[in-house]
């Protein structure tokens, strides 16, 4: 399910002045802290109380906490995140993250405030250093495997810490009995480092290219070549060893080769603080585009293209790249794909999803890609792979054109929120293909003239009259009757049964003398109605179950003259289909019966009052519908 519904489309980038409230009171920082103030009495924040339920979701304190205010703080965060400062202790000790100065407390207040971001101290375990990096900054981050490394990594490193972007590294593990294991060379295997500087040394007249690496522990480190106490010092002059801050002091950092450094670390992550090609000297100026989306299970988590019958139903963006690079044929772009709250869901047994994205040229059409597109067309360009991380991103060159971006779950009926980011050397125009609402309704037949009815509409005629009162009109219970008669021996179809009030909505859809009744001519009219839905339904029954897949509910719903936006579709699948995300007849006759009714009153209120046009008609039929 989608967590937090945002309007479709692109948004701007946002900078930390626009930073969104979180704390349930609705208040900022400023509020809260003026209301403290007035009263004369220290924060305690109800959202994340200072108890256990804030520490773990999947476990019990193994020793005795006792929470306790430092003597000052400093709150610096993205979002507007409020906490007290209150820091789980034990023996007067921080648990958890601290300074080497124990009268320092900007880093375990920091910690505070992410952990409720996340929802505990529990659900900052593990993971990638890179999540934190891009929460802190709203950077954006690149990855590289340094045995796949290009020929110019250091220079890429180099520019990267120059232009003061983060850098992390890390040493895999093949299992969790792995984790945190000590290698031979003193490294730490599955441990989050930081890269803090690059530099050359000349020794024995040969420059060396080195890297310096911290482990935040603030202890264990490098034992080979160029490590604090190695013989590689010894041939290095005193001003030379100040310059590159050389100490032999067990503090967590040290230096190596870089060499080595491709040897025995296995991933780099970078942080960029704007994504600058690393590989370039020149800075750009970058445009940002945001898209926020959802993948829903039934509706738009249709998986990756290994499953065609529902990769379609997936959310498209289109891209327009207009302008090309200076001094190139192509436009650069940079696609990165985030899954939110996967952190924060974790007591509730989520983990991150496979996620990844593919890039094809559009049809130049205005409207979401169907099945058949992509079972004749490849992509121009796609994530280097499908990874269960919180974010892929990767760069990309492209000539001018339109092209659909697809953002995927690796599995179809998975369900996360995402967040999209498209960074662009040129201003380029996107806009999300699901996030319209089209109806075109076809205008309903003129009555034939009586003497001028064929035998097969005399016959209709005669059924009516068989039907109908005295009053020669059906009313809601002679329609239950009736078309509960007619469905239930149709045995192509799945089907319960109608309802009173499904029938009473029928003649509202209907009934145009306003009388609750249908004449012949109204009669004739659903009747003729009834069969197209009738043979739609049947055409996409695709396995002859007699009922159709939820997935299938979009080009059905189309073909009958409403084009829905990707929000309005989950929820109706909400509404309308069974746990296995199938819909009887009746639950289709049903839905559409209700879409025609809200959209037909829309078209009559807005075009007596105009001012009921700007009316969002998503908001609209979601409130007719009841959905």
């Amino acid at each position: 399910m989608p967590y937090l519904y945002r309007a479709p489309g692109p948004q701007k980038n946002p900078v930390p002045k626009d930073a969104r409230t979180t704390h349930s009171s609705g208040q900022s920082f400023e509020q809260l802290r003026q209301e403290c103030v007035q009263k004369g009495i220290l924060f305690e924040d109800a959202d994340f109380p200072a108890d256990s339920s804030s520490l773990f979701y999947s476990e019990r304190p193994q020793i005795p906490f006792v929470w306790k205010r430092p003597g000052f703080w400093q709150h610096s965060e993205w979002l507007d995140v409020v906490i007290d400062d209150r820091l789980p202790t034990f023996r007067d000790r921080l648990i958890f993250l601290h300074s080497a100065d124990h009268r320092e407390f900007w880093s375990a207040l920091l910690e505070k405030a992410y952990a409720k971001l996340s929802g505990s101290y529990e659900a900052l375990k593990g993971g990638s250093a890179i999540e934190a990096m891009e929460d802190f900054t709203g950077g954006v981050a690149e990855t590289f495997a340094t045995k796949e490394a290009p020929e110019n990594f250091y220079e890429i490193l180099e520019k990267a810490l120059k232009r003061g972007s983060l850098v992390g590294c890390s040493i895999d593990i093949r299992n969790a009995t792995e984790s945190e294991a000590r290698t031979p060379f003193g490294l730490i295997k599955g441990h989050a480092y930081s890269v803090t500087g690059i530099d050359q040394v000349n020794y024995q007249g040969r420059n060396v290219e080195l890297i310096r690496v911290r482990n935040p522990w603030g202890q264990v480190e490098w034992n080979g070549s160029w490590s604090d106490s190695s013989s590689e010092w010894l041939s290095v002059g005193p001003a030379e060893q100040k310059r590159l801050c050389h100490t032999s002091l067990d503090d967590g950092e040290f230096w190596m080769a870089f060499r080595d450094f491709k040897t025995h670390f296995d991933k780099v992550e970078i942080c960029n603080l704007t994504p600058d090609a690393l590989e370039e000297d020149a800075v750009h100026k970058w445009e940002v585009t945001v898209h926020q989306g959802s993948w829903v299970r039934g509706s738009t988590a249709g998986g990756c293209r290994n499953f065609l019958d529902t990769f379609w139903t997936n959310p498209q963006i289109k891209l327009s790249l207009i302008e090309k690079d200076e001094g190139q044929e192509d436009c650069t772009f940079l696609v990165a794909l985030m899954q939110k709250d996967r952190r924060k869901l974790k007591r509730f047994g989520a983990d991150m999803l496979t996620i990844g994205y593919a890039i094809y040229q559009s049809p130049r059409k205005d409207e979401h890609l169907n099945k058949d597109f992509f079972r004749y067309h490849a992509s121009q360009a796609r994530s280097k792979t499908f990874i269960n991380l919180r974010e892929v991103s990767d760069r990309f060159q492209l000539p001018p054109g339109e092209y659909i971006l697809i953002p995927s779950t690796f599995e179809p009926h998975q369900e996360a929120d995402f967040c999209l980011r498209i960074f662009t050397e040129k201003k380029i125009i996107t806009q999300d293909m699901d996030g319209d609402v089209n109806i075109d309704l076809p205008e309903p037949p003129k009555p034939t003239p009586a003497g001028q009815e064929t035998d097969e509409q005399l016959q209709f005629r005669a059924l009516f009259e068989q039907v109908a009162g005295e009053d020669m009109e059906v009313t809601a219970e002679k329609l239950e009757y009736v078309l509960n008669a007619v469905l239930q021996k149709k045995k192509d179809v799945k089907f319960k049964k109608l309802s009173l009030i499904s029938c009473k909505n029928i003649i509202s859809l209907m009934d145009t003398s306003g009388n609750g009744k249908l004449e012949f001519a109204e009669f004739k009219v659903f009747w003729d109605k009834l069969q197209k839905w009738t043979n739609l339904f049947l055409q996409f029954d695709a396995d002859k179950s007699g009922t159709m897949s939820s997935y299938e509910l979009r080009t059905a719903l189309k073909a009958t003259g409403f084009q829905l936006s990707g929000h309005l579709l989950q929820l109706i699948v909400l509404r309308y289909t069974d746990e296995n995300l199938q819909l009887g007849f009746d639950d289709f006759l049903n839905c559409l019966v209700r879409l025609e009714n809200a959209s037909r009153v829309f078209q009559a209120l807005s075009t007596k009052n105009k001012e009921f046009i700007h009316l969002n008609i998503n908001e609209f039929i979601k409130l007719t519908m009841n959905i």
